[in-house]
């Protein structure tokens, strides 16, 4: 069921306060209903709320405590407490603020419940008609990408991952294709010999969309659906959370989702690179030279550095498809976490000024990225004396800057790319994002995709 109506005879007045607003509140309100209000107790603080009575003992509105500042997160606890039934949220709040509150209050009501499931709630909040359905896509992608990274491996496998980029192809009118066996050993060797010791064969996921004489963009999402590091094995409590080492794949299919469903004007194509890390007699082993689609060899100085490795392959068959623009996204690295933690991802690009464009959106849209730079000196950590690069490098340093590097070796010079490093995970319980899978960056990078290209 939506948790958002265009209309509804019977929704109760939602008012979401800070300290003033409910000063301005009780000012103007009936004198029992004021009396009610102070009699309780209430104080706007963030995640409380208060049902206000009518006259009849009925239910007159809701007051709902926040930060002076807060609007994405302002409802984002609402939905799992109010009673079932419509609501309406009254406030005088620019129209970009009114959408960030929806937005959260959609997420609010998410649960995973494909393995416990609990009980159905109808909580809706009132919306005009023209901002339903971009209101609803994005809500949409965000539960789509924390649906596939809360998933097991068990469950979602190479074949899986592929299963759902499928489903997506079809409902938006993609073409889609999956390049694995002979084929992909052939033409994607780094792609292969991550993925050869698992039990459930590697593959290469592509998706293509839009218009051809549209502007070629390119999506590329790191799809290791579990990292059990390989020979350099993790240890048991790093290893708790790699279900979610496919996040990055999770975000560019929600990000397809978004580009799709509103008609970015784009020559879309994502491509994926779905693998196990696992460990088997055929596993690729550390001092292992590998040679890549691109030609350039890698030294496999560690084999739980495995992301890059795989998306090497898939840069290379996006610059080779004739990407002006690509954007990756990918758990590539702990340091990037050591460096800024859960909420806040690394974006690395070779354009610093837009890139620095990119998170002044993010943090007006409070879907935040940080732009670190591609400093170019530190290419001489993956260098290696035998191999045209080593996959970790001779520094225990600059991890995610690195990895980076990398990546943008695969990157031709005329491109305009973009990397962001996610951690797709929320830790702990917050309101509207719930311990598990998470979307980071996908309304900052929609919004200024919207401004590119338009719709």
């Amino acid at each position: 069921m939506s948790m958002f109506i265009t209309d509804s005879d019977c929704a109760v007045a939602l008012y979401s306060l800070d300290g003033d607003g409910l000063k301005r509140w009780l000012e103007q309100a009936d004198s029992n209903q004021a009396r009610w209000v102070e009699t309780s107790g209430f104080e706007p603080e963030r995640g409380r709320w208060l049902a206000v009575p009518d006259g009849d003992g009925g239910l007159a509105c809701v007051l709902s405590g926040r930060e002076s500042d807060d609007r994405l997160w302002a409802l984002a606890h609402l939905p799992g407490e109010l009673p079932d039934g419509d609501y309406r949220l009254e406030a005088d709040w620019p129209a970009e603020e009114l959408q960030r509150a929806r937005i959260g209050f959609g997420l609010g009501g998410y649960r995973f419940d494909r393995y416990k499931p609990g009980p159905e709630r109808r909580v809706r909040l009132v919306v005009p008609e023209r901002d339903l359905h971009e209101l609803e896509v994005l809500v949409d992608a965000s539960c789509y990408v924390r649906d596939l990274v809360n998933t097991p491996a068990l469950d979602l496998g190479p074949a899986e991952l592929a299963r759902s980029a499928e489903q997506l192809a079809e409902r938006c009118g993609a073409q889609f294709e999956v390049i694995e066996g002979e084929r992909l050993e052939r033409e994607f060797p780094a792609i292969h010999v991550v993925g050869q010791a698992s039990s459930r064969p590697p593959c290469l996921i592509r998706l293509q969309w839009g218009e051809a004489d549209a502007p070629p963009l390119a999506l590329v999402g790191k799809g290791v659906i579990f990292d059990s590091g390989g020979l350099n094995i993790k240890p048991g409590a790093g290893m708790v959370l790699m279900k979610k080492d496919m996040g990055g794949a999770a975000h560019v299919l929600g990000l397809a989702k978004i580009i799709m469903s509103l008609g970015l004007k784009v020559n879309l194509r994502v491509y994926i690179p779905a693998v196990e890390n696992a460990i088997s007699g055929n596993a690729y082993r550390p001092s292992d030279i590998i040679r890549t689609r691109k030609g350039s060899t890698v030294e496999i100085g560690n084999t739980d550095a495995e992301g890059r490795v795989v998306l090497s392959d898939a840069l290379t068959l996006a610059c080779e498809e004739g990407a002006e623009r690509i954007i990756d996204m990918a758990t590539l690295t702990g340091a990037a976490r050591v460096a800024l933690g859960e909420d806040l991802p690394p974006i690395y690009a070779r354009d610093g000024e837009r890139a620095r464009a990119i998170q002044d959106l993010s943090f007006k849209a409070e879907d935040p990225l940080w732009h670190m730079p591609l400093y170019a000196p530190y290419r001489d950590y993956i260098r290696p004396p035998i191999a045209d690069l080593s996959n970790s490098g001779t520094s225990k340093f600059a991890g995610s800057l690195t990895a980076a590097l990398f990546l943008d070796h695969f990157v031709e010079p005329q491109v305009d790319w973009y990397h962001l490093d996610i951690y797709a995970w929320n830790l702990g319980d917050r309101p509207g994002r719930p311990a598990g899978g998470e979307a980071q960056g996908l309304r900052a990078l929609w919004g200024w995709l919207d401004q590119q290209y338009g719709r």
